[in-house]
């Protein structure tokens, strides 16, 4: 699976949110809960592990030259909502 995404924005998340989208990508190596957020344009949530933290990230599934991938858009610590969306369903 490729991933891609603004390396400035990752940063910024990092020093704010305590994880980038290099650490987000963790989170399709494990179970995590998937569900769709936005329609247009399609946008999808993941919410899985980042080390020892729950996080939710919205993604979004483009095509290039290449192929398929994954484009990070952006991510948070899950809520205690997302949290038992994760517990019920992962």
């Amino acid at each position: 699976m490729r991933f891609k995404f603004d390396r400035a924005k990752s940063a910024r998340l990092r020093n704010t949110r305590g994880a980038g989208f290099e650490e987000a990508q963790a989170i399709w190596t494990m179970p995590y809960y998937l569900d769709q957020r936005t329609e247009a344009p399609e946008q999808w949530r993941a919410i899985g592990w980042i080390g020892a933290r729950l996080y939710s990230v919205i993604f979004e599934e483009r095509k290039d030259t290449i192929g398929e991938y994954v484009h990070l858009v952006t991510l948070w610590p899950a809520t205690k909502e997302e949290e038992t969306l994760y517990e019920q369903h992962a």
